[in-house]
């Protein structure tokens, strides 16, 4: 087994935000892809509370776009200090987190 030392890169993004006419979260995968990072994905909350403590949960009378959107990359830190910084400078509200992380792929044909 080998394998590589990354960093887990998280953001948290409202599912209705909006950067240069997309979702953020849409926006955060492309910019991230064109920046050749290794890998993401977007996970939409089924429920969860912020700093205001107020829950939301994904129920048909919720209003839409009020739930979070987890958008995740495996990265190099340095990669990952890149894209936060992009973000950084459209001036919009991102939650994020930048964990360690071992990246590894197990087995001979992956």
């Amino acid at each position: 087994m080998q394998s590589e030392q990354y960093v887990l890169l998280r953001f948290y993004v409202h599912e209705n935000h909006r950067l240069g006419g997309v979702p953020l979260w849409e926006w955060l995968l492309s910019s991230a892809r064109r920046m050749e990072i290794m890998g993401g994905s977007a996970f939409r909350a089924m429920a969860g509370f912020g700093a205001h403590r107020v829950l939301h949960e994904d129920r048909f009378f919720e209003l839409q776009g009020s739930l979070t959107v987890e958008v995740e990359f495996i990265a190099t830190e340095s990669d990952a200090r890149k894209l936060v910084e992009a973000v950084s400078k459209e001036k919009v509200r991102a939650v994020y987190t930048l964990i360690p992380a071992t990246f590894g792929v197990i087995g001979a044909d992956a």
